[in-house]
């Protein structure tokens, strides 16, 4: 097995894998690639899937705008089509239909995808390394959902990150690794989505660290054994940040950026050579994919919002880079799996590298494929490119105003509610001091992005104490 010592996890947000990869391959027969009749069908007019021309504007950058919808009721019309009976697979006719509830200006919007010469650095990544074009979201729904099955393998029953249910309580893979006297870290730029998990609270203080230790960790070779990276969720008029996690309508460009970044201070370090580092959407939001996701196995109780998820939500970007991996790599699961990767994965091939025993996380976990099969190469040879360059792009200050004085989406929204709902001074509580710490929750609306930016960082600085 490929001698690993450090996995690093990036999540971005809310893409397909057709519009981010779907075009990497057009002519590779075992790579699943976007087809080229691709097309949904709203009123009688036929919606095909397309790229915007060559060099890629900031207009285009930020397609669709507005947002899609990704509730769960959405996310069941994109697949099986509005008005459709839930017969699996679906037809993946639904997405311009239920986009053009949201507008009929540009509805086709949500077949918009780009071209491999327009995300040249996680394209180059995928080409270098390799690509998966077998990884789903973990459930049809929401980005607090998917992001839990990441971190511990079920979402707790819950479809949609709104109503509320703090404190999430489910064990982690954070737990796993210390019980096994793992180190972890998590870094982040703005606020932690992981932060939602109580049974880290105690930990955090010391395991949490801003984006920039990050690359400084990376260099000096002091990460961790697992590394979890959030993205920056909200604009910052001061440091002159725009939001670089993809969401839409955010610019795809910022979100390249980091990519580069992340992988130029794992490039340079002297632990690159026992790194696996793997580039991950928590789901679809609403953009069209043609591929139907399949039967997935239930993570198993509770399920308060009576859906069992047993079916895996639309297939999203995953690239997967080490210098153990053969350049040009299309990662599927081993042929003796019964079912196809998703964020579940992470956990298990975390298992299998720190040899981690124990209870499942969930049946979802049990059941996944881990992907150390992509890791092959007898020796650490495929060292990849030494450097990417990082996309030059900077914001407007009428970009920057723009950004901060709309309206927050529904995940900045959510994160409001979640720091607005942390416990005040963790580093002083003990464990009865955290079951005690919420005993119901605070709901907080916000008009902007700069007001929800606020919150979170008077909730978040109260946490930390």
């Amino acid at each position: 097995m490929a001698d690993i010592e450090h996995v690093v996890v990036l999540m971005l947000e809310n893409r397909s894998f057709d519009s981010m990869l779907g075009r990497l391959y057009e002519d590779r027969a075992d790579f699943n690639g976007i087809p080229k009749n691709a097309i949904n069908t709203w009123h009688d007019k036929p919606y095909p899937a397309w790229t915007s021309p060559m060099p890629l504007s900031t207009d285009s950058a930020r397609i669709p705008t507005p947002d899609p919808n990704e509730l769960f009721p959405d996310m069941t019309e994109q697949i099986f089509g509005v008005g459709k009976p839930r017969r699996a697979p679906g037809a993946m006719g639904g997405f311009v239909a239920n986009y053009a509830k949201t507008t009929t200006h540009r509805p086709g919007d949500v077949m918009h995808g780009f071209t491999p010469e327009q995300l040249p650095v996680l394209s180059t990544l995928a080409k270098s390394f390799g690509v998966c074009d077998d990884w789903y979201a973990s459930a049809p729904c929401q980005t607090w959902p998917n992001r839990f099955f990441l971190h511990t393998g079920t979402a707790g029953g819950y479809v949609n990150n709104e109503p509320y249910h703090f404190p999430y309580t489910m064990n982690t893979v954070f737990n796993l690794l210390a019980d096994a006297n793992r180190t972890w870290g998590i870094y982040y730029h703005d606020i932690p989505q992981a932060a939602t998990l109580s049974r880290i609270w105690l930990d955090l203080p010391t395991h949490l660290h801003r984006y920039d230790d990050f690359v400084a960790d990376a260099r000096a070779g002091k990460l961790p054994n697992y590394s979890f990276i959030e993205p920056q969720y909200f604009s910052e008029p001061l440091s002159r940040a725009m939001p670089n996690d993809q969401h839409p309508p955010h610019d795809v460009r910022y979100g390249e950026r980091l990519i580069a970044r992340t992988y130029d201070a794992l490039r340079s370090g002297p632990g690159w050579k026992k790194t696996l580092f793997v580039i991950l959407y928590d789901e679809h939001g609403g953009i069209y994919d043609h591929q139907p996701p399949p039967r997935a196995t239930p993570p198993g109780q509770p399920y308060p919002d009576k859906f069992k998820f047993d079916r895996y939500g639309v297939r999203v970007p995953a690239v997967i880079v080490s210098p153990w991996i053969p350049e040009e790599t299309v990662v599927r699961p081993p042929k003796e799996s019964k079912f196809p990767y998703d964020h579940a994965s992470v956990s298990k091939t975390l298992r299998e590298i720190f040899g981690i025993d124990g209870e499942p996380l969930s049946q979802r976990e049990k059941s996944a494929p881990h992907f150390l099969g992509a890791l092959s190469l007898p020796e650490p040879t495929n060292d990849g490119p030494f450097h990417i360059p990082f996309p030059s792009i900077s914001p407007s200050d009428a970009e920057l105003n723009a950004a901060h004085r709309a309206p927050p989406n529904g995940h900045q929204l959510a994160l409001a509610n979640l720091a607005a709902n942390l416990p005040e001074g963790v580093a002083n509580l003990d464990e009865k001091g955290i079951a005690d710490a919420v005993k119901s929750t605070v709901k907080v609306t916000s008009d902007s992005v700069e007001d929800a930016l606020k919150q979170v960082e008077e909730g978040l600085a109260r946490f930390l104490g």
